[in-house]
C-alpha cells in the first residue's frame, strides 16, 4: 500500500471522528430541537471541524507547522467543504426530496475528496513533502 493510500485512510479514520460528532449534532438538532436539516448539518459540520484539524494536524499529517499558520488554511479548506456540504444537502433534501440521513452520507463523500485534496496538497504541503522525501 503506497503512502497516499494509508494517509488517506488515516485521514478517512480521522474524518470518522469528526463526523460522527457532525452527525450527532444533526440528529440531535433535528430530532430533538426542531431546527432544520441544513442548518443543523451547519452546526455538525463545524463540530467536526474543530476535531478533525486537531486530529489531522497531530496524527494525519504530523504536522510541524504552528497552528497560527496550518489551523486558517485547514478552516479555509473546511468551510469550501461547509459550503459544498450545505449547498449539495439543500439541493438533495429541499430540491430532490432525498430523506436528510440518505443525503447527508452522499454528501459526506464528496466533502471528505475535497477536505483531503486540499489539505494534502495546500494546508499540510510542507509537510507532507517532507515525509514523502523521508520515506522515499
Amino acid at each position: 500500500m503506497s503512502n497516499l493510500s494509508k494517509q488517506f485512510g488515516l485521514f478517512a479514520l480521522v474524518g470518522a471522528t469528526g463526523t460522527a460528532a457532525h452527525y450527532a449534532v444533526l440528529l440531535c438538532l433535528v430530532e430533538i430541537n426542531g431546527i432544520g436539516a441544513v442548518a443543523a448539518s451547519g452546526w455538525g459540520a463545524l463540530t467536526g471541524l474543530v476535531i478533525n484539524y486537531a486530529l489531522n494536524h497531530w496524527l494525519t499529517f504530523k504536522s510541524a507547522q504552528p497552528h497560527a499558520r496550518a489551523f486558517p488554511k485547514f478552516a479555509l479548506i473546511a468551510c469550501v467543504g461547509l459550503g459544498l456540504n450545505l449547498l449539495l444537502m439543500a439541493m438533495l433534501v429541499n430540491g430532490l426530496g432525498v430523506y436528510y440521513l440518505l443525503a447527508q452520507v452522499m454528501v459526506t463523500l464528496v466533502v471528505l475528496t475535497w477536505n483531503f485534496v486540499g489539505n494534502r496538497w495546500w494546508t499540510f504541503q510542507a509537510d507532507s513533502a517532507r515525509r514523502e522525501m523521508r520515506d522515499g
